[in-house]
């Protein structure tokens, strides 16, 4: 249920839009890469959050903790089948996104976001605002930063609500989309 709520929330992101242009394509392997992103990598680290809609779910995050940001060589290779049935012949868009995010991390300790979305069904309904809340009160409480990569440059005024700031941008190669680099100080 988490990795189809994810998988509708990024269906129409630029980044995902570029790596899966085929619609069919995207819906299938969106769903299929957080679900595998989730049960390999997630739920290890202890930042799985949901906000429940009714009887289903509104939103999801995906929070690694300080330190905790990398996938393991072992989450690697338990994730690479799926990824690539996933992203099929597109698997190395996919690495070329990942490879630049990793190459331009922050060296800080930090929480990391790394995916928030809620169900379009219900999006403005305050689910993604109180998992953000959730999580940025625990980081503030441990006086730690945040951080997370817009992959859309509408989110961003969003993300600067919570205290966010924009630290960058990151073409990606090869003619594709930009993603902007953002870190929040604690308060």
């Amino acid at each position: 249920m988490l990795s189809e709520v994810l998988g509708r929330a990024f269906y129409d992101d630029p980044v995902m839009t570029w790596v899966l242009p085929d619609d069919a394509a995207r819906a299938r392997g969106l769903e299929r890469m957080f679900a595998t992103m989730t049960r390999h990598h997630f739920l290890r680290g202890g930042g799985v959050e949901v906000a429940s809609a009714g009887a289903g779910l509104g939103a999801a995050a995906l929070w690694d903790p300080p330190g905790r940001w990398k996938q393991t060589r072992l989450e690697e290779f338990l994730m690479m089948p799926a990824f690539i049935r996933a992203f099929g012949n597109r698997v190395g868009h996919g690495q070329q996104v990942a490879e630049l995010m990793k190459e331009h991390h922050p060296e800080e300790p930090h929480w990391y976001l790394a995916i928030i979305g809620s169900d379009p069904t219900v999006r403005g309904g305050g689910y993604g605002q109180a998992l953000m809340r959730s999580r940025l009160d625990r980081c503030d409480a441990e006086y730690a930063p945040a951080y997370l990569e817009s992959s859309n440059p509408d989110n961003i005024p969003y993300y600067e609500r919570f205290g966010f700031e924009v630290t960058g941008e990151l073409k990606v190669p090869n003619g594709g989309p930009s993603l902007w680099p953002m870190w929040r100080r604690p308060r």
